[in-house]
């Protein structure tokens, strides 16, 4: 998925972004919040993410901050299908880009393209119950409790944890005040 929003750009991982990647996400305090990212996170992991095969229809970006040089890399985020058959929105920002909206930004650029694009009706997301800021930019995106506090493995803390489970009717919501994707706005 390519997308460019106000001050973002959003592309799949190349194979010269794992150094970048590596630089961005190899952070405890990242990790530990994401399901599937180890800690430590190595060198040899981003080379593995910016190598893998792709499904077009469960679009994995990197988040690029536009400037008037070199992009550069603030984060990641995509959608991916859950165990239970679910489609799961998942993000990560770099620490030094926390706080400036930037998640909540590329959320609404994936969201519009999982409805409008791929004619998705629903996603799911979930965010550990000790990780208050995604709890945030999940509500900010049109994210409803789903009524479940399950246990959840994190790879980056090598356990689980608990996760707070959400879900975002497509057809329905409308996403923060901020102009929403076609699908989304109210008939």
């Amino acid at each position: 998925m390519f997308a460019r929003t106000e001050r973002l750009l959003l592309r799949p991982a190349w194979a010269d972004d794992a150094p970048a990647l590596f630089g961005a996400i190899a952070d405890e305090g990242i990790v530990r919040n994401l399901a599937t990212a180890p800690w430590p996170y190595l060198p040899e992991h981003a080379e593995a993410f910016v190598m893998r095969e792709r499904d077009p229809t469960r679009p994995a970006s990197l988040i690029f901050l536009r400037t008037d040089g070199a992009p550069r890399l603030v984060g990641g985020i995509g959608i991916h299908d859950t165990p239970d058959g679910e489609v799961e929105l998942g993000y990560w920002i770099a620490r030094p880009y926390w706080n400036r909206g930037f998640a909540t930004e590329a959320g609404r650029a994936v969201i519009g393209f999982a409805c409008n694009s791929l004619r998705l009706r629903r996603l799911v997301a979930g965010h550990f119950i000790d990780n208050p800021a995604s709890a945030r930019v999940l509500r900010k995106l049109g994210f409803r409790p789903a009524g479940a506090v399950r246990s959840r493995f994190s790879a980056g803390r090598g356990r689980p944890a608990e996760c707070a489970e959400l879900e975002l009717e497509l057809g329905a919501s409308l996403v923060s005040s901020k102009p929403a994707p076609a699908c989304m706005m109210a008939a």
